[in-house]
């Protein structure tokens, strides 16, 4: 069967349909050791395609799984310095799983994980505004006032940053607790707006990921996205069920 090369490179899980098409661009891609053109089609079965010279497995075992990440792992699958990375919380994964998105080393809670290129592009792209919830504890009290000022936005690299909801479940004069969603994704972006509020964060715990949550997931623990929810987080990102890896 001929499909095209930058869908074959996003199901094989190595990259999104417009990254593959840049690195093809780039003269990354081979296909029977050849340098590859853009908008060329393959053969799955027959065809050899390499990336950087590896060679890509056509049509691995997809894969859709939610990990309660700990505090204190890397949201990447190695680590030159050999801190620990989630690698270490997950095993038997085929080639190509990634992270959809990050979450700090000091924080903690849900996040994905797939193969499927071009579904963790569009999950991650600000287009589509998937919410992501947090349970937050700061330092000292937040007040009405604090409360209302994080809500109008803060500045964070030049750019007005604000929670698409933050509300106070918990405020004493040592700590406090919030909950607050977003559907952005900037480096450790709901850290930043609290310290610019005056409240440095002690304890950060991401609990859903649009309909996804948490609950039932131990800390370290992962289970595999069900049937409905993989198709439910493609139907929120404008993919059909033959549009991506599977």
């Amino acid at each position: 069967m001929l499909v095209r090369l930058n869908k074959f490179l996003s199901r094989a899980g190595i990259a999104s349909r417009r990254e593959a098409d840049r690195l093809i661009g780039q003269g990354r891609v081979s296909v029977n050791g050849r340098a590859a053109e853009l908008g060329v089609r393959v053969d799955e079965a027959r065809d050899r395609v390499a990336v950087n010279g590896r060679p890509v497995q056509a049509n691995p075992r997809t894969v859709h799984i939610l990990l309660n990440k700990p505090a204190g792992y890397l949201v990447t699958m190695k680590d030159p310095q050999g801190r620990p990375t989630i690698r270490k919380l997950l095993s038997g994964l085929p080639p190509g799983v990634v992270p959809v998105g990050r979450l700090d080393f000091d924080s903690e809670g849900l996040l994905l994980l797939t193969n499927d290129g071009e579904l963790a592009f569009r999950l991650t792209h600000p287009r589509y505004e998937i919410a992501k919830t947090y349970q937050v504890s700061v330092e000292g009290e937040v007040t009405p006032e604090t409360l209302a000022r994080l809500r109008r936005g803060v500045m964070i690299d030049g750019m007005n940053a604000a929670p698409d909801a933050a509300v106070v479940l918990e405020a004493g004069p040592q700590r406090s607790r919030l909950r607050v969603e977003l559907h952005e994704g900037r480096k450790r972006e709901v850290r930043r707006m609290l310290e610019a509020v005056g409240h440095r964060v002690l304890k950060l715990k991401r609990t859903s990921f649009g309909a996804l949550t948490v609950k039932g997931v131990p800390p370290g623990g992962w289970r595999p996205l069900t049937g409905r929810e993989v198709s439910a987080l493609k139907k929120r990102v404008g993919l059909e069920a033959g549009d991506s890896a599977g």
